[in-house]
């Protein structure tokens, strides 16, 4: 038997599979990611089993014949047409690479990146105890990796401190600034940040530069879609509102 079509559970006759269980992860877009697990797919299992004893209780009540019901399944089926309209006046917007391509040869300005550090650290919570260290580690006494694993209070530790690549604006300004003033190979003195005190290390420094194309394509094939696509949305609002006369108050 398929996996997905294996039944989990019947209320009332009604089988509620394990592909109903992964549609509803899906439906909860990167929070289901939390509870795709054996102990959270059997909460959602439950929630399924719930909301179709709601489901069968409803129907036996005839509650889909009430005024108020008909009144949101109005409102529900007006908000999904009008979701599936502008759905359709912007489905044909399409963007070529030959497009993107043109565009980032007119405007290569914008490409360019920054400096890029790979960096370790130590962070302790005073500077003595980062001068003490720093003093440690200049004598020879221990590696600067030994001393991460030993009393760096961040997770890096573990990785004799190694924060791996970032670049600009990834980092907390105190702690970027030290990075660009350095050299390669050096230890900083004490850095305070608002996380306490770093002793840093750098691995790596490189100069900013123009950004080939491909490093960017992707990225620019989204941006110019979603600049189509607002171009091609606001000229279907104009050709509506001709149809049909808006009136402001």
């Amino acid at each position: 038997m398929d996996m997905e079509n294996k039944v989990l559970a019947t209320v009332g006759g009604k089988n509620i599979t394990e592909q109903d269980v992964t549609m509803a992860l899906m439906q909860m877009g990167q929070r289901g990611q939390n509870y795709n697990n054996p102990q959270g797919r059997a909460m959602i299992l439950d929630q399924l089993i719930s909301r179709k004893l709601f489901l069968m209780d409803a129907q036996r009540n005839l509650y889909e014949r009430e005024p108020a019901f008909k009144e949101q399944l109005t409102r529900v089926k007006e908000d999904m047409l009008t979701s599936y309209a502008m759905q359709k006046a912007l489905e044909k917007v399409r963007v070529t690479e030959d497009e993107a391509k043109a565009y980032y040869e007119e405007n290569k300005a914008q490409f360019v990146s920054g400096l890029t550090f790979n960096a370790s650290h130590i962070l302790v919570d005073s500077e003595d105890k980062a001068n003490d260290l720093l003093a440690q580690i200049k004598a020879g006494e221990i590696t600067f990796e030994e001393a991460a694993a030993q009393y760096s209070s961040c997770p890096s530790g573990k990785n004799g401190g190694n924060l791996g690549d970032f670049g600009q604006g990834q980092m907390v300004p105190e702690f970027e600034n030290a990075c660009a003033a350095m050299e390669v190979g050096a230890i900083s003195e004490p850095v305070q940040t608002q996380f306490g005190f770093h002793l840093i290390l750098l691995n790596k420094k490189e100069e900013g530069g123009e950004m080939a194309f491909e490093e960017v394509k992707d990225d620019l094939l989204n941006a110019l879609k979603e600049e189509k696509q607002q171009a091609a949305y606001q000229s279907k609002v104009n050709q509506l509102k001709i149809l049909y006369p808006v009136d402001k108050f």
